[in-house]
């Protein structure tokens, strides 16, 4: 969902990949039913494991695991503790979605104001890396 969200609202000035501990097979059809409720189709989104990402460079590490990072992330990592929506009702997905939303318009806020503060030769866009147990 936090990927969707950045993708959706913040490609302008982000491009998000996200990846977990334990993957699951498919993208939950609660997860795509609460991001259509915003308007945000997640169809090219799956499923992945952090390896995919082990030699990718990210200006910003978004942790939602809970599990320590290694050294080289660690330096880059933000926090954010959300619940894991799996297995819960619908309300459950949206409480979730609501609260991921939320983070990640604040986020985009940041990554907004801090932009004009870059000089001009910068990258337009900062990678961020969404780092969770699924």
């Amino acid at each position: 969902m936090a990927e969707g969200f950045a993708k959706h609202l913040g490609g302008d000035v982000v491009e998000a990949q996200s990846a977990g501990m334990m993957p699951l097979g498919s993208v939950p059809a609660q997860t795509r039913k609460v991001m259509l409720e915003r308007e945000m189709a997640i169809d090219d989104q799956y499923p992945k494991g952090v390896e995919v990402f082990r030699n990718t460079e990210f200006d910003l590490v978004i942790n939602m695991s809970g599990i320590l990072l290694p050294k080289g992330l660690k330096e880059k990592e933000r926090r954010w503790t959300v619940a894991d929506p799996y297995g819960r009702s619908d309300g459950g997905y949206r409480q979730v979605r609501d609260e991921l939303e939320k983070l990640v318009v604040e986020l985009l806020q940041q990554v907004r104001d801090a932009k004009g503060e870059v000089p001009a030769p910068a990258k337009p866009r900062r990678r961020l890396f969404g780092f969770g147990k699924s």
